[in-house]
């Protein structure tokens, strides 16, 4: 089963690569990872996907919890959540089949950010199964090339009711005793 790792870790040079790291280190494959700084700016969050079941997954976050940059760890898979992915995809269309193109993307709702004679570029933002199936219907146009972020996720609003926590998840306190561990 895929699951979406959400991990606040401090923000300084070389935690990523420990993250990595640990999973290359472990034999565990991730299928996508996305990093960016919170409000607070010490402080990133990590979108970590990968496939496993739930012993495998179990055993990920309790050697990412390890790690003395990491603060906190979230299997957000079964929690309710927001999941995005994006989509750059270029491909080649002429006149005879621009508006086709066109036409696609507006069911998906995706938007047409670059234009040429020859070819353009499509985003398409969304959960992954809308990403997928837009990208599987351009199978049947030349794809030039194509970018994908891997899947990003927060706690839905209902599931972050927690009063004290800053920003990025975590008390103060928790946040203050991981910076006393350095």
């Amino acid at each position: 089963m895929r699951h979406i790792i959400s991990c606040f870790v401090e923000n300084h040079p070389g935690v990523l690569a420990r993250v990595a790291g640990l999973f290359s280190a472990r034999g565990f494959n991730i299928d996508s990872l996305n990093v960016g700084t919170t409000i607070d700016p010490t402080v990133s969050r990590m979108t970590i996907v990968s496939t496993g079941d739930d012993q495998v997954i179990s055993q990920i976050i309790k050697q990412l919890e390890k790690l003395i940059d990491v603060i906190e760890v979230r299997d957000l898979t079964q929690d309710e959540h927001v999941e995005r992915e994006l989509l750059l995809i270029k491909i080649e269309c002429n006149k005879e089949n621009r508006r086709e193109v066109i036409e696609l993307a507006d069911i998906f709702r995706a938007k047409i950010v670059d234009c040429g004679p020859e070819s353009m570029v499509i985003e398409v933002v969304g959960a992954g199964g809308k990403v997928n199936g837009f990208f599987n219907l351009l199978q049947n146009y030349r794809i030039l090339q194509i970018t994908r972020t891997g899947r990003v996720a927060l706690p839905r609003a209902a599931a972050t009711s927690a009063p004290q926590s800053t920003a990025y998840g975590v008390t103060k306190d928790q946040h203050s005793e991981s910076e006393d561990q350095v």
